[in-house]
């Protein structure tokens, strides 16, 4: 998935520093990236400062990837626009080395952020960067605003042997086949949005909710956490909710369709889902079709979790 950057390390933390030789800067216009157009990617400090005087602009620092700390300038020079080449979040799924193109995306997702809040959505007044934390502060009034990161499910529903997927009807949406996904309300539990969702999107009832992972989702500034669950009734009937989908189809696991991003928590998904059942063929000849797939497809998630986190399990 995008975050996993391995071996390279991220770090978030709010601890701003001068730029130096080695980190990168990024600059926007608007909500589009420029990248530097002789790499396709973000800024050196040595290369920018070399094409104009950065030390007298406004500087924002992001975050770092090992030692490489990332910046944005507010200000764009004429000679670095002359430079440069726009890219718009969409490019950054395909964009290599991987642990730029999560640099790239994150670093959009904050521009957003502190674009979106230059003011103080109480009283109006400029709002500043807080000198101790990443928020916006009201010097009038004193409200502090955080990051907006908003809480999403991705949901895979299970009948048997058989997965669940949809398109978008949406125009400029992505045409692969994909999960139900939709984001939580408020004061509402995960898995209730997993009900909820489940319920408006396909009109499918659903039992047994499971969380398998998160991801961060910077290119609609959301959490995303990935459920597996059951159909809860025998009738696979599906109602489209035709504003927000245009198919839903039931697949066997053996015939799920291919594509998709490979940066994403649902292409993993479904990608887990598809080779459930291949690790235990020697139950299938003493239970049915239908427990024998549940069982392996649980069996796996199970394996995939000790894998990550083994001393959770002793």
């Amino acid at each position: 998935m995008i975050q996993d950057i391995a071996p390279h390390r991220y770090d978030n933390a709010y601890h701003p520093r001068p730029p130096k030789a080695g980190d990168r800067v990024f600059f926007y216009q608007d909500t589009i990236t420029l990248l530097n157009g002789a790499t396709g990617l973000p800024f050196l400090w040595e290369e920018a400062e070399a094409l104009a005087d950065l030390s007298q602009l406004p500087l924002t620092y992001l975050f770092a990837i090992d030692d490489v700390a990332f910046h944005w300038c507010h200000v764009v020079p004429q000679a670095v626009l002359e430079a440069a080449v726009p890219a718009k979040n969409g490019g950054f799924r395909d964009m290599e080395p991987g642990w730029i193109a999560f640099a790239c995306i994150t670093a959009s997702q904050l521009h957003g952020w502190y674009h979106d809040h230059q003011f103080c959505g109480r009283c109006g007044f400029p709002a500043e960067p807080d000198k101790v934390e990443r928020a916006m502060r009201c010097p009038a009034c004193g409200n502090l605003v955080y990051p907006t990161i908003s809480p999403a499910v991705i949901v895979a529903v299970t009948h048997g042997n058989r997965l669940l997927l949809t398109k978008y009807s949406r125009p400029g949406a992505t045409r692969n086949y994909a999960l139900i996904a939709g984001f939580a309300e408020i004061g509402e539990p995960l898995e209730d949005t997993v009900r909820r969702e489940v319920m408006e999107e396909v009109g499918l009832p659903v039992k047994n909710i499971r969380f398998y992972k998160s991801q961060p989702w910077s290119f609609s500034s959301s959490l995303l956490s990935g459920f597996y669950c059951d159909l809860d009734t025998d009738d696979e009937t599906v109602t489209l909710q035709e504003d927000e989908l245009g198919e839903g189809t039931w697949f066997d696991r053996e015939n799920l369709p291919q594509g998709g991003s490979a940066i994403s928590l649902t292409h993993e998904m479904i990608e887990r889902s598809a080779r459930a059942p291949c690790n235990f063929l020697s139950l299938k000849k003493k239970v049915s079709k239908e427990i024998f797939c549940e069982t392996a497809f649980r069996l796996c998630v199970l394996r995939d979790r000790f894998q990550t986190c083994p001393s959770f399990y002793m």
